[in-house]
């Protein structure tokens, strides 16, 4: 009875949340990796097709091949993976640069397993006002572009970094207003004086390299929305675009499928990641809530799994967007919500994905 309402429900399926509920109500358990499981992948390159990859700090805890071996019962074969800076480093080190048979073993690895890389991420703050800190963020994401080049990967990830206020200040000044004038002036500062000529030098290292950079959007940096994204890749060269993580033009009030129409072809890399608002406290705190992302039933948002933020039909619109305006890559999983386990957000956003992610390519209308 079980396997005839997963197969037939999960045909159907409208979102995670929905299906649960609708098999709850019957007294079954879903098992996502039946959904996974339902869509299988076709043999491609590295480039030639949209599907769902991962990101892998969440299963930090397991050697590289147990990663795989759980990635592929999800129907998952491509890994985005963290070299160091805030993601750090479980299963993809720098060192392969300075060591040859660390590099042949590692691709081995990768072509026994089946897998590729989407990405290799190095998010940091090389823009930081302790020159110390600034040095060694900036140091690993060149190390990541070199060792990007020698794997072949197409794309790192990064963050654009945010400087003080003055050569002389110690912490990070994100400025998100323009009054007192001051802060315009702090503003004009960070990107003629450190953004400027940190990017592009380092857009030109990268395309020099034949890889491209993709920038997170994120608060607390000087790129945090499509206009930064667009002027600093205008300041940078076209080696430099986006990472694109929908959770984060959520909560700022930023619609994710409207903004794609205007990022355009500059979006190099997806993550997929959900946000829930939440209303009842949305009048008190505004959307720069900086309380803890544990405290979830006092903030104004929070991370979600794909499918417990925005529901089936959004997430279709927002991959049939993607794909109008050029993308066709991976939807890399990034599990960040604190209400489910990193397995269970990895497992149900797997099943999710798997059942939507437009995988061929279309044919020619034959009704034209």
């Amino acid at each position: 009875m079980r396997d005839g309402w997963d197969n037939r429900l999960l045909r159907f399926t409208s979102c995670a949340a929905l299906l649960e509920v609708v098999l709850g109500d019957r007294g079954v358990e879903v098992d996502w990796s039946v959904a996974a499981a339902q869509s299988p992948e076709r043999g491609c390159d590295n480039l030639s097709h949209m599907r769902v990859g991962c990101f892998t700090p969440l299963l930090s805890q397991f050697p590289l091949e147990k990663v795989f071996e759980k990635l592929k019962k999800l129907n998952i074969s491509t890994v985005e993976l963290g070299t160091g800076n805030y993601p750090g480093d479980p299963h993809c080190k720098l060192s392969m640069l300075e060591n040859e048979n660390e590099l042949k073993e590692f691709k081995k690895k990768l072509d026994d397993h089946g897998f590729t890389i989407s990405a290799l991420s190095t998010h940091g703050n090389p823009l930081h006002p302790d020159a110390a800190l600034a040095k060694g963020f900036a140091d690993s994401s060149k190390r990541t572009v070199e060792l990007a080049a020698k794997l072949g990967v197409p794309v790192v990830i990064d963050f654009s970094g945010c400087p003080g206020d003055s050569d002389s200040a110690k912490f990070p000044n994100w400025v998100t207003c323009p009054w007192p004038t001051e802060y315009l002036d702090v503003l004009d500062w960070q990107w003629d004086k450190k953004v400027t000529p940190y990017w592009q030098q380092h857009g030109k290292f990268a395309k020099d390299h034949g890889v491209k950079i993709a920038i997170e959007m994120h608060p607390g940096f000087v790129v945090y929305n499509p206009e930064t994204m667009l002027r600093l890749r205008e300041i940078a060269g076209d080696a430099v675009g986006c990472n694109y993580d929908p959770s984060h033009m959520f909560w700022q009030g930023i619609d994710p499928i409207k903004a794609v129409r205007v990022l355009g072809d500059c979006i190099y890399h997806v993550h997929a990641k959900d946000t829930q608002i939440y209303d009842a406290n949305l009048p008190k705190t505004g959307v720069l809530d900086t309380k803890k992302y544990t405290d979830e039933k006092n903030r104004a948002w929070i991370f979600r799994t794909c499918g417990y933020g925005h529901a089936y039909t959004w997430w279709s619109e927002f991959i049939s967007t993607l794909r109008m305006f050029g993308y066709d890559y991976v939807l890399s999983i990034e599990h960040e919500d604190t209400l489910m386990s990193p397995d269970e957000g990895l497992t149900k956003a797997a099943g999710f994905l798997n059942q939507i992610v437009i995988r061929e390519q279309p044919a020619a209308p034959w009704w034209v």
